[in-house]
């Protein structure tokens, strides 16, 4: 009873916090970005090009299907398969095009396996008076619950390695011999419920990978797009998770049924080949294996993560099993001999999160002007209240050493009860917090490192403003904000900030000062809530814009504002 109260505790202290850090991760923004394009964004070139090639900040793999050029016509002007090869995306174009305006929309997949959506225009000659648009299929969004699914899945992951290596541990280093390894509550059942954990969520991720990439366009649904995901780097990483967690399993369960006996160097190898092999499936599926040192970063990732997993495994069984089953005599040895594992645990968890902060990181600004930067630091935060709960469990475990004279053998003799009560609360305490760190850590694995959203786009000065109308809230972002060509981004919302799906997306340019009458914003629709085109300000001067967005059938609204062009 006892055992399913400390549960329900944790769970009540995990599950809220895990919640709020994994929805502020969703929906993924790209992780890399275009650093030019050929023809460039809102050329007019007088010969018409052999193909498209897009430069990304990133290597990227092209999407089936989703890549593509409509011309002047209304027709799709691209021919054959588009070819991306490391950080270029080039898009054989049909020779014989018309003149006019031809609308580019791409869907690729970065190298830290993340969707990237975009869009621009080119003319040939001159612009079209009606620049084509972009269907549903040129684009599709990744819905906030697929996105959201990713990032639960992988906590759930998470889960399932700490619930694998806790036990492990315990199970060849620590277990006393003279108790029984089974149990509704012993390190058996941890174990099967790491396993399983660690399985479903592996599952999971490849299921999901699917529909986050393609925008959860079931039409798209073929051999061909199962083959890139499964072949992907991040299929054969999970292939990869989850012939090690049969491995393990398979070990694990010769341990538990007692005909391995007290593990030997042969079973203690294998399991640390499995779990080293194990480790790395994460950070060549993420960010790490993107990073500008990806040696060093994946390296340290995989040294944060086991470490993770042997301090936050090992107080689990400590909490759950160990302090409940074991005698004050038994406590006495084995408490002081994790005790110290864990700090070096932590060591090796605080040196190697730092090594993938400064890479990952980068700069002060990055590290409190961005999303990712900002989790580093609540992360940080929270390690911080971790250690100093596992200093004052350190020093209960010291008092353990003061009871020579309690029998080894008696696992009744509860003189200590009082201060393995307190350990068991300050336990409980590191592992709900270090459970919310997980839940960061998840998250984190959901947003744009900092050093790439720092870079972000080429051109770094921009027109930002935000209009209420009765129906949402337009954001609209225009750089360089000079004259000649100008990209735009609109992302619509609610009062409280969240996406709202939009219909359709038009809007106008005018100069009344000069004369200028309105002058049509080609818009592409990037994501559901989310909008990107071309302007062209011929002449400086106060610029009104208009954009008019359609959420449904009957619900549209207007956003007006002004734009000074220098």
């Amino acid at each position: 009873m006892r055992v399913r109260f400390l549960c329900s505790r944790v769970l009540v202290t995990i599950l809220p916090t895990a919640a709020v850090l994994l929805l502020w991760a969703t929906p993924a923004r790209a992780h890399a970005d275009v650093e030019g394009t050929t023809p460039a964004s809102g050329a007019v070139v007088q010969n018409a090009p052999d193909a498209v090639v897009l430069t990304f900040s990133e290597a990227v793999r092209a999407v089936p299907d989703k890549i593509r050029v409509t011309g002047p016509d209304g027709q799709r002007a691209d021919l054959g398969r588009p070819a991306a090869t490391d950080r270029q995306l080039r898009i054989p174009l049909r020779s014989g095009g018309g003149k006019g305006t031809y609308l580019v929309s791409y869907r690729v997949v970065s190298a830290d396996d993340h969707p990237i959506t975009g869009g621009f225009t080119y003319s040939l000659i001159e612009p079209s008076a009606t620049p084509p648009t972009a269907s549903d299929a040129d684009a599709p969004p990744t819905p906030p619950s697929i996105a959201f699914g990713v990032a639960v899945a992988r906590y759930v992951g998470y889960g399932g390695l700490v619930l694998l290596a806790g036990p492990m541990l315990v199970l060849c280093t620590l277990w006393p011999r003279r108790l029984p390894v089974g149990g509704r509550t012993g390190p058996a059942t941890l174990a099967r419920a790491g396993v399983w954990a660690s399985a479903l969520a592996a599952v999971a991720e490849l299921a999901l990978q699917f529909p986050y990439t393609l925008g959860a366009d079931r039409s798209m649904l073929s051999a061909e797009s199962l083959r890139a995901v499964i072949g992907s780097p991040f299929g054969v990483a999970h292939l990869v998770r989850l012939g090690v967690v049969v491995g393990a399993a398979l070990v694990l369960r010769r341990i538990i049924a007692g005909r391995v006996g007290r593990p030997g160097i042969a079973v203690v190898v294998t399991l640390a080949v499995l779990g080293i092999t194990g480790l790395a499936t994460w950070p060549v599926a993420g960010h790490p294996i993107a990073g500008p040192i990806p040696a060093l970063t994946v390296v340290a990732d995989v040294a944060h993560l086991g470490a993770m997993a042997v301090w936050l495994g090992g107080l689990t069984v400590v909490l759950v099993s160990l302090s409940r089953r074991a005698s004050p005599r038994e406590l006495a040895v084995i408490l002081p001999v994790w005790s110290d594992w864990a700090m070096l645990a932590v060591t090796v968890l605080v040196l190697a999160g730092v090594a993938q902060a400064l890479v990952q990181v980068g700069t002060l600004d990055g590290l409190t002007g961005t999303a990712y930067g900002r989790l580093v630091l609540a992360k940080a935060g929270l390690l911080a209240v971790v250690l100093g709960v596992a200093q004052c469990s350190r020093m209960l475990v010291a008092g353990f050493t003061d009871r020579p004279d309690a029998d080894p053998a008696d696992a009744q003799d509860r003189t200590d009860t009082p201060r393995i009560a307190r350990l068991q609360r300050t336990v409980l305490a590191e592992v709900a917090i270090t459970a919310v760190v997980l839940a960061a850590t998840a998250a984190l694995v959901q947003t744009t490192p900092a050093r790439t959203a720092q870079a972000g786009p080429p051109s770094r000065d921009a027109f930002n403003v935000t209009v209420t109308t009765n129906l949402f809230q337009l954001g609209i972002d225009i750089a360089p904000a000079r004259t000649g060509v100008n990209t735009v981004h609109l992302y619509a919302t609610d009062a409280g900030g969240r996406p709202i799906p939009v219909a359709e997306w038009s809007g106008t340019a005018a100069l009344p000062d000069r004369g200028i009458e309105p002058i049509a914003v080609p818009l592409l629709a990037l994501t559901s809530d989310h909008a990107s085109g071309q302007l062209t300000f011929p002449v400086a001067g106060d610029w009104q814009l208009r954009f008019t967005v359609r959420i449904d059938e009957t619900n549209r609204a207007t956003a007006t504002t002004t734009i000074q062009v220098r």
